[in-house]
């Protein structure tokens, strides 16, 4: 079982920037793809974006595809999400999440993620 720890949440206006970071440990965090996933409050939640576990796959949801860039640092146990251009409609509790074996394709689904981190709010103000 792996460990995830999200950071870097927080109130940004429109426009603005945010870096989500999140932390793992418990497993060989490089040999599991990493994805994160949003909530909005009512709504079910979404996938946002996922990396293989060689780096070497990135994938988007169409919402974010040219704002956010999803990266791993493997030496650090680290996913990272980077925000931009953020707009009202990104405000939810963004997951961090692990893929379920070692190796596999990326799921751009939830169902593809067996280890989940607590969650980071993210607030973005018109």
């Amino acid at each position: 079982q792996v460990q995830l720890v999200e950071s870097g949440g927080g109130l940004v206006q429109a426009g603005g920037s945010l870096r989500l970071s999140c932390a793992a440990s418990g497993r060989t965090f490089s040999n599991y793809p990493m994805g994160w996933f949003r909530q909005a409050p009512g709504k079910e939640r979404e996938f946002v974006a996922a990396i293989s576990w060689s780096a070497g796959g990135t994938y988007y949801a169409d919402s974010v595809k040219g704002r956010f860039t999803i990266s791993r640092d493997n030496a650090k146990n680290t996913v990272y999400l980077q925000m931009n251009s953020l707009k009202p409609e990104d405000t939810a509790v963004y997951y961090c999440a692990a893929g379920r074996t070692r190796f596999s394709v990326v799921v751009t689904a939830a169902y593809g993620f067996g280890s989940w981190g607590q969650g980071t709010q993210v607030t973005v103000s018109s």
